[in-house]
C-alpha cells in the first residue's frame, strides 16, 4: 500500500504536522550563542518521527504541512523563514529516512540521525547564502545589519560566509541532533500507534 492510499498514514501526518507547527511556535531565543532572530525549536522532532514511521515522504510531508501552518498562523518573515525551515528539515528527514528504511535497528537510526544533521547542517550554509538571506534582504532586511547581529556576538565576523560557518552550521547541526536524541527516547512508545501494529507485534 502506498503512503497515499492510507488513510491512516494521511491523518497521522495531518496530526503530527500540527504539532510541528505548535512547536514552531514554542520557539525561544539562544542569548549570547546567536543572533535574536535565530531561534531554537524542535517542530522536526514530529517529521523524524514520521520520517521512521512511514519513510522519507513521510517526513517530507510533516514538514511541509508545519510550514504551511506557520505561515499562515504566526509568520513574521513574509514566508522566508518557513522556506528555510522546510528546506533544512528535508534535508534532515531525507537522508535520515533512506538510511534508517535499509536499515531498521536502533544502530540504523543513530547513524541515519548522524548523516541526517550533517546533512542538514551542510546545506544550510548553502540555502542561506545563496537562497535565503538575499530574500530576506528583499523583504526589507539589510545585509550588513543581518551581518552586524553576528558581530555583536563574534567582532572578528565580517562577512556572511563566516556568519553561516561559524554559527548557522553547528546551530543546525546540534539543533538536529538533540531533536534526534529525544526522538530516541520516545519513538519506540508511540510507533506502534503511528504503523498501526500491537507492540508485540513490532519491532525492538
Amino acid at each position: 500500500m502506498s503512503f497515499f492510499k492510507s488513510t491512516r498514514n494521511l491523518v497521522a501526518v495531518g496530526i503530527l504536522g500540527a504539532i510541528g507547527a505548535v512547536l514552531m511556535i514554542l520557539n525561544f531565543n539562544v542569548p549570547t550563542l546567536m543572533p535574536s532572530f535565530i531561534k531554537l525549536d524542535f517542530s522536526e522532532l514530529p517529521a523524524i518521527i514520521a520520517t521512521f514511521a512511514y519513510g522519507p515522504i513521510g517526513g517530507i510531508m510533516v514538514c511541509l504541512v508545519k510550514n504551511l501552518l506557520n505561515f499562515i498562523l504566526a509568520s513574521n518573515t513574509g514566508g522566508v523563514g518557513e522556506l528555510s525551515n522546510f528546506i533544512l528539515g528535508c534535508a534532515y528527514v531525507i537522508p535520515a529516512g533512506l538510511i534508517y528504511k535499509k536499515n531498521r535497528t536502533f544502530k540504523g537510526a543513530i547513524i541515519s540521525a548522524i548523516v541526517g544533521s550533517v546533512t542538514a547542517g551542510c546545506v544550510s550554509f548553502f540555502s542561506n547564502y545563496f537562497l535565503i538571506y538575499p530574500l530576506f534582504t528583499l523583504i526589507g532586511w539589510p545585509m550588513q545589519a543581518i551581518i552586524g547581529m553576528y558581530t555583536v556576538i563574534f567582532p572578528k565576523i565580517t562577512k556572511l560566509w563566516q556568519a553561516l560557518l561559524y554559527f548557522n552550521v553547528p546551530f543546525t547541526f546540534i539543533k538536529c541532533m538533540l531533536t534526534s536524541v529525544i526522538t530516541f527516547l520516545v519513538y519506540k512508545r508511540i510507533s506502534p500507534i503511528l504503523r498501526g501494529k500491537s507492540k508485540k507485534s513490532c519491532k525492538a
